[in-house]
């Protein structure tokens, strides 16, 4: 009877450790790998980049694509309440701003170097990337 037993455990022990391998390669994937949208910055007003970007559960646009030396404009609406996007972080720029949800907060730069400069929520796990040409 005992050793029935011990082997239902383990196939239940080893069905739980499966299923959560499984889920770890999918948030990987999700944070990592999963394709991007790429938006290149439109020029509406002279001389100022401007790019709308929707924040819900992510940045949609996730990866812009902006001119050096020519200003930028990035308005980020916030389109939910979860604390993880709460707030917007240019590292490479020294920019962390708040997003008050269901508003539209405007962050204004000149990115001066080409590159990828990665944007980031407060908490680092929403990700974006703005590509200076």
């Amino acid at each position: 009877m005992t050793y029935k037993k011990d082997m239902k455990d383990m196939e239940a022990k080893i069905l739980v450790a499966v299923f959560g391998i499984l889920l770890i390669v999918l948030v990987n994937w999700y944070f990592f790998f999963s394709k991007r949208t790429k938006v290149k910055a439109s020029v509406k007003e002279v001389g100022i980049q401007k790019i709308k970007v929707i924040v819900k559960g992510g940045y949609d646009p996730d990866v812009i694509l902006v001119k050096k030396g020519v200003p930028v404009r990035i308005d980020f609406y916030r389109d939910e309440t979860e604390s993880c996007s709460e707030e917007i972080v240019f590292g490479d720029f020294n920019i962390r701003k708040s997003l008050p949800a269901y508003k539209t907060t405007s962050i204004e730069f000149t990115p001066e170097k080409p590159g990828e400069y990665t944007f980031t929520c407060g908490m680092g796990m929403m990700r974006g990337k703005l590509i200076v040409e």
